[in-house]
């Protein structure tokens, strides 16, 4: 299905497919559906807490894996239904913590969550501060406990990794 669809560089099919892989095996679906509905990013849209990839319209790989992040910092309890993203900072922090912590799992860089055509042209400095160890989101993520703050952050020793060590995928 997702091979069906047109990728841009960098990563392309290849990175789509990782990154699919990676999203099925934590509960995110993702399926290729033509979509004609407005949507922020005119390739993907967020529908019943999955992602449809419009393959009529060449996509991002690393637009999947934030996409997936807005998904998995959803309330529990609205992910289900969630089909539009709302404009939450904070939200958007940690969705883009979190698809920083998945490329790293799924053993792709940087420069394909933060591609060339996103981030209004802040993506080199996006991947310069999360290479540098910025924890930009991390906050958010360790207070739904789904990783640990740095170690830097507190004294106490804690039984959960850091980030981008996950300890779990979803809120």
């Amino acid at each position: 299905m997702i091979a069906a669809c047109r990728w841009h560089e960098p990563g392309g099919l290849a990175a789509a497919q990782t990154i699919v892989r990676f999203l099925t095996r934590i509960g995110i679906p993702v399926a290729a559906r033509r979509s004609v509905a407005p949507s922020f990013v005119p390739s993907l849209r967020v529908r019943n807490g999955g992602i449809l990839v419009d393959p009529g319209t060449k996509a991002d790989p690393g637009d999947l894996l934030h996409e997936a992040g807005h998904i998995a910092v959803t309330d529990p309890a609205l992910r289900p239904a969630l089909s539009a993203i709302e404009a939450d900072g904070g939200e958007e922090m940690a969705a883009m913590a979190w698809s920083v912590a998945a490329a790293h799992a799924c053993g792709l860089p940087l420069k394909i969550v933060f591609h060339p055509d996103g981030y209004r042209g802040g993506s080199q400095s996006l991947i310069d501060a999360f290479a540098g160890g910025a924890t930009i989101g991390v906050p958010l993520l360790a207070c739904w406990g789904m990783c640990e703050q740095p170690a830097k952050w507190h004294a106490a020793p804690s039984p959960m990794p850091a980030s981008p060590h996950m300890v779990r995928w979803l809120r």
